[in-house]
């Protein structure tokens, strides 16, 4: 398994100028590693788990468009992604289709009228389920790097949340930020 180092300077993937010329997250942060790709993608709409409704302060029973699927470097599975995005905000957009135009969930979620303003990430680490590890083709005994995130809008709204499932051998997190 090649790793592919992964420089978050300043977490600039989520850089607005990125959405604004049609990239996605994924695309920006993996496209100097190699060909990026998705080969399985699963769009629904369903009753969020407990833990995603807390995180985006939810009513009971609000649904959400569930987006999930397998990203893949130079056609080798390095990731797996479920992002959730309330469906009051998603309806009407192309965050419901499989393919979600130039600049991916975020740019439809600005396009939507819920300016970007922050996110937060959680990261751990821990042994794959069996289903992550097949997906992810990885070999017994290997660990996955797990990262929450939270995407808020200016006024401090939860407006996405992501599971990310990352092959801990194909990444070297490294992050850069001010001592200010």
């Amino acid at each position: 398994r090649k790793t592919f180092r992964h420089l978050d300077t300043e977490i600039d993937r989520f850089a607005r100028r990125h959405r604004e010329a049609g990239k996605a997250a994924f695309l920006t942060e993996t496209e100097s590693l190699g060909t990026p790709g998705v080969d399985q993608l699963e769009v629904s709409q369903v009753v969020p788990a407990q833990r995603v409704a807390e995180r985006l302060k939810l009513r009971k029973a609000a649904m959400v468009v569930c987006r999930d699927r397998r990203y893949l470097i130079n056609d080798i599975p390095v990731e797996l992604a479920t992002t959730y995005v309330p469906l009051a905000l998603a309806r009407g957009t192309r965050i419901v289709s499989p393919d979600t135009g130039p600049g991916g969930v975020y740019a439809r979620i600005e396009e939507a009228g819920h300016r970007l303003g922050s996110f937060t990430e959680e990261v751990g680490a821990r042994m794959p389920s069996p289903e992550e590890r097949r997906r992810l083709s990885l070999p017994e005994g290997t660990p996955v790097i797990t990262v929450t995130r939270v995407a808020y809008d200016v006024e401090s709204r939860p407006v996405e949340m992501t599971d990310t499932v990352k092959s801990a051998p194909s990444y070297l997190l490294e992050y850069s930020f001010p001592a200010t």
